[in-house]
């Protein structure tokens, strides 16, 4: 069974990332043993929902049963991901695991995979991301586990690398910004690289082989003092290269690694999903087209579910496409009330939105179906449930 380093970006658990996860798994021989290392988000109140959702998506979407245990021996599958990067460093310098973890990468066996805060202890020193950003520490480094030594790589590595979420303020580099991130780099070992992973990205070593890829949506960033270079999604080169444009070597590239270049798809984040369905509802509702409305706001029902199982814990992405649902779903009744006045009357309104009523209530989503109901009635339109169906009245 082949080797396999794979460092996330984010999005470990959402849409974006299942095929990486699956062109991962399909190395593992029949039986294999998965095991998922929940330390460092172990310190919060719901890890253990974090730990089941994480199971539940990779069963689901990857077809990988996964166990949550403390220690990683015998295991042939790893993975690790969102929460604090200095709270695992502690517990897995505690336990050992830190050491087992740097075994698997010096002996090329195994798949690891390394997600988020995880990821950002895998180099010489990490981001204590929640002490910094969080806390309001001094900007500095804690000491990493270092999986990139024996890869022959000097570096730190910085997950949330394109990170936007500051708006105002600069969150690129983990939530870092630039200011803090080149004070920091001034404090490093001289000659330590700085490989930044963005959101949705993920870097795949074959540790066997030593071939490199890049694949998500964004790219793979080597920084040093006074050069910088963007390695974007679908590249594909030899460990031998990245070594060299982490050192600052001057010379010819090295070849890709024969064979096709592989390529994944990139999967539309949940942020731009909420966009194009609030887009095709806003459309729909100024035609008037109640089909197409009420479709978008299925559409954005469905992405919601099928983002359910992302571990993220500070995206927050989910609870904001359920109010936006809520809010076209209030926009639905506001339409209905004044469907007396549109040519195409009132049946053609309202008969959509008894269907969207049925298959929110198909899915079990009755909360969203008793909201829509309350808009319709707030416009006039009364819903009865009767045994033959439901059934409506037209305002007075």
């Amino acid at each position: 069974m082949p080797g396999l380093l794979v460092l996330m970006g984010s999005g470990e658990t959402s849409p974006t990332m299942v095929e990486i996860h699956r062109a991962a798994a399909r190395t593992l021989r029949p039986g294999a043993r998965a095991v998922l290392l929940d330390t460092p988000y172990a310190f919060q109140e719901n890890s253990a929902d974090i730990s089941a959702r994480a199971c539940r998506y990779f069963a689901h979407s990857v077809g990988l049963d996964v166990e949550v245990a403390p220690a990683i021996t015998g295991a042939d599958w790893v993975f690790s991901g969102p929460g604090s990067p200095t709270y695992a460093l502690d517990r897995w310098a505690g336990s050992g695991v830190a050491g087992d973890l740097r075994a698997r990468i010096r002996a090329r066996e195994g798949v690891t995979v390394l997600a988020s805060a995880a990821a950002c202890t895998a180099g010489l020193a990490t981001v204590p991301v929640y002490e910094i950003y969080k806390v309001g520490a001094e900007p500095h480094w804690r000491e990493g586990i270092d999986l990139l030594e024996p890869l022959g790589l000097q570096a730190v590595l910085i997950p949330h690398f394109d990170n936007a979420e500051g708006g105002t303020h600069d969150t690129r580099y983990c939530y870092l910004g630039e200011r803090r991130l080149s004070r920091m780099e001034r404090e490093l070992p001289a000659g330590t690289a700085v490989l930044g992973l963005d959101e949705h990205t993920a870097l795949v070593v074959d540790l066997e082989s030593e071939s490199v890829r890049v694949a998500g949506r964004g790219g793979l960033t080597v920084r040093r003092p006074g050069s910088l270079t963007v390695l974007p999604s679908g590249s594909r080169t030899h460990l031998a290269e990245l070594r060299r444009l982490a050192e600052g070597r001057a010379g010819t590239p090295a070849p890709p690694p024969p064979g096709p270049v592989e390529t994944t798809p990139a999967e539309v984040t949940l942020e731009e999903s909420i966009q194009s369905c609030e887009e095709l509802f806003k459309a729909a509702a100024a035609r008037p087209d109640m089909v197409a409305a009420a479709q978008a706001v299925l559409d954005l029902e469905a992405e919601i579910v099928k983002w359910a199982a992302d571990t993220e814990e500070d995206a927050g992405g989910v609870e904001q496409a359920r109010e936006l649902m809520r809010l076209l779903i209030a926009r639905l009744g506001e339409l209905a009330s004044t469907a007396t006045q549109r040519s195409q009357g009132l049946p053609a309104l309202v008969e959509p939105l008894l269907v969207l009523r049925a298959e929110l209530r198909e899915k079990g989503c009755y909360d969203v179906a008793d909201a829509l109901r309350a808009a319709m009635a707030r416009g006039g339109v009364l819903i009865e449930d009767t045994p033959d169906g439901p059934r409506w009245t037209p305002p007075s």
